[in-house]
């Protein structure tokens, strides 16, 4: 029943916006192909929902030289949330995996990637209840995974098992918010789920005395993203301050690489609470950000990725990706970084 009326739901929000989008005809598209400006305007304000850059502008002193105002730096991490942020207008710029702008396509929700982060290495590992006694992907057949569809999460659970030769109706695929895994997991709800860092050291430090476990998976979620509604692009003035947030995030990202110290006492002990020890192992398995000059890469992995859900049976049909870029935006980021981060692996 709750399947069916998130379908009802979904249906609707995609013929309400479809509607809204044959209203508001050509002016609006030639808007998303115009150039963008140069500067912006007194007075610009965004509300973003990135706190890992708010964190790394603040800890290296380049907030304040954002030139607009940030309204709001709204706690909204998980694909879904951001989703309905966007809906709402209570977010109008947010950092994310490639599966959201995925899910919130296939929701009728009208949005462009606008900046992006490649890497090459695992993010998540799969974490196991306390007795679950699984020690292999090979071993999760017949087990209860936390999948959220519209996560990162969730596509890891997909790659993961795809890698592993085992069929989605050959595990038990139980649909949560990413922000529930923790808890199903201590509770016994679920055999095994995602977490990335620092929730994975968080729950191993509560629970492997009782035998949880993290399992590794080649699953690579290869995109991060900075994405925002199309209805904020199609303002100009919102538009010249989302290119200059790009450069700053960029900029965040590398400043970050630079100054673990820094970076560790910022984010991982003062903002997520673990301690130094772990802050630095858990740096220790962070990928140098990647800034690429061309997108070509990245959309075909996010049509990759579309053609993985959709098969699984999530998210309507297969759609071309390109869609969900806007290219206007493409090279700001590998602009805004120096020659190291503009390559892989340099």
């Amino acid at each position: 029943m709750r399947k069916t009326i998130r379908r009802i739901a979904l249906l609707a929000a995609a013929t309400s916006l479809l509607a809204v989008s044959c209203a508001t005809g050509d002016e609006d598209n030639s808007a998303l192909t115009a150039p963008l400006p140069t500067t912006v305007p007194p007075g610009v304000s965004l509300a973003v929902a990135a706190n890992t850059a708010k964190v790394a502008l603040t800890a290296s002193g380049e907030l304040g030289k954002l030139p607009f105002t940030v309204s709001s730096w709204p706690a909204v991490q998980a694909g879904p949330d951001v989703i309905q942020a966007f809906r709402g207008g209570s977010v109008d710029l947010a950092t994310n995996a490639g599966i959201p702008p995925i899910h919130a396509h296939a929701t009728g929700l009208d949005a462009k990637i606008v900046g992006v982060k490649v890497r090459t290495t695992p993010l998540y590992k799969l974490a196991t209840a306390p007795g679950s006694n699984i020690n292999s992907v090979a071993d999760l057949r017949g087990k209860k995974i936390g999948f959220s569809p519209g996560q990162a999460q969730g596509l890891v659970v997909l790659r993961t098992l795809k890698a592993a030769g085992i069929r989605t109706d050959e595990v038990q695929l139980v649909e949560l918010s990413s922000t529930k895994f923790l808890t199903a997991l201590q509770a016994k709800e679920l055999d095994v789920a995602p977490l990335g860092e620092p929730s994975l050291t968080k729950y191993l430090d509560k629970y492997a005395s009782e035998g949880a476990t993290g399992v590794e998976t080649t699953a690579v979620d290869a995109l991060s993203v900075l994405w925002a509604p199309t209805a904020v692009l199609r303002d100009e003035n919102k538009a010249a301050a989302v290119a200059e947030f790009v450069k700053f995030w960029a900029r965040g990202e590398v400043w970050a690489w630079e100054h673990p110290d820094e970076w560790i006492d910022a984010y991982y002990v003062k903002d997520q609470s673990v301690s130094v020890a772990d802050g630095k192992r858990i740096l220790t398995t962070v990928e140098q950000p990647y800034f690429p000059e061309n997108w070509d890469e990245a959309i075909s992995w996010e049509q990759e990725t579309i053609d993985l859900v959709t098969s699984a049976g999530f998210f309507g049909k297969s759609f071309d990706a390109e869609e969900l870029f806007d290219r206007r935006f493409e090279k700001i980021a590998y602009e805004a970084v120096a020659a190291p981060y503009r390559n892989k692996g340099a």
